[in-house]
């Protein structure tokens, strides 16, 4: 009886093995996994005792069979769509796509916003936002988000993970199909080494059987729900979208020309008297220089007047003296 246990257990690691190669994204298929564990079976004499010589092949059909009825049917694709946007009034534009993404089911995932405050002047606002909605609901979305603004970017990607969703599936079959088995030769095993050996098994297997659920759960949301990157950009003129005659280009470009100037000189003024303190306190430290320099110069000036009155008057002392002589 322990000797039988033994070659199950053994049975089982080395059909487990070749199963798991069979799933992953090698190539291999459940058939040709079963065609092995069948001829090891053959060889081994306990393949009428292992339970994976006659689900093996059920379950590569199975999955066969579900990959092709999603890929007909019900592919898994993950939309991404990138869109920006421009709007005269961003404060109405955030609370447009804030209710229409609560109406339509969906939420906002991440939010940025930066309200354009500066020293020189109120700078153009504008937010990014990451926002998922429904699949179902995507066109709609969008279709609100260009009636209430400028779009000037769009951008699109699908990603077909149906391929991979089935076989993460089948994978996952596979192994709820060994923890069976594992827990069922648990309970026959006689010796400590076959229960040590047994329970590590089943610990990878329910390690890989979580991670695998992790991963569909995520495809499923990342499925069920579009991801809608938006960047909004607040502007006091929207930029055109169709193409301009001649005539239009020069003059919307003349009046932005103008528009700018008015900006920059305004700007202009209005950082000369934001810096006024700076500049008087900078003028009265240069002031004070420029009068210390004046006035070393101006007592070193009188110092050598003064040496060089004195040095005259010596000289005219010993002309007198040498006279009277």
């Amino acid at each position: 009886m322990k000797k039988k246990n033994i070659r199950r257990m053994l049975g089982v690691v080395m059909v487990t093995g070749l199963l798991l190669a069979g799933c992953g994204p090698s190539g291999g298929t459940y058939a040709e996994t079963a065609a092995d564990t069948a001829s090891y079976d053959n060889g081994a004499g306990y393949a009428s005792d292992d339970i994976y010589s006659t689900e093996a092949a059920p379950a590569e059909e199975k999955a066969q069979e579900a990959g092709v009825e999603v890929q007909d049917s019900q592919r898994k694709l993950i939309k991404n769509v990138s869109i920006d946007v421009e709007t005269e009034t961003i404060d109405e534009l955030l609370a447009t796509v804030r209710n229409k993404t609560d109406s339509l089911g969906g939420y906002i995932e991440e939010s940025s916003t930066y309200n354009g405050s500066s020293y020189y002047g109120k700078e153009n606002r504008n937010a990014s936002l990451t926002i998922r909605i429904p699949a179902e609901k995507l066109d709609e979305f969008l279709a609100e988000v260009s009636q209430v603004s400028n779009v000037i970017r769009r951008n699109e990607s699908i990603s077909d993970v149906t391929l991979q969703y089935v076989d993460l599936e089948s994978h996952k079959k596979a192994l709820l199909v060994e923890q069976e088995r594992l827990l069922e030769l648990l309970e026959q095993a006689e010796t400590m080494e076959d229960i040590i050996s047994l329970e590590s098994r089943l610990s990878e297997v329910r390690y890989q059987i979580e991670s695998m659920e992790s991963q569909l759960r995520t495809m499923d949301n990342q499925v069920s729900y579009s991801t809608v990157y938006l960047t909004v950009q607040e502007v006091t003129a929207l930029t055109p979208v169709k193409e301009q005659t001649t005539w239009e280009r020069i003059s919307t470009g003349f009046a932005g020309s103008l528009y700018n100037l008015g900006a920059g000189i305004g700007n202009f003024l209005i950082a000369l008297i934001i810096s006024l303190p700076y500049l008087i306190f900078f003028t009265v430290i240069v002031l004070g220089i420029v009068l210390i320099i004046w006035l070393i110069k101006k007592n070193s000036s009188k110092e050598a007047q003064k040496k060089e009155k004195n040095i005259q008057q010596e000289k005219q002392k010993g002309n007198e003296h040498g006279g009277s002589v």
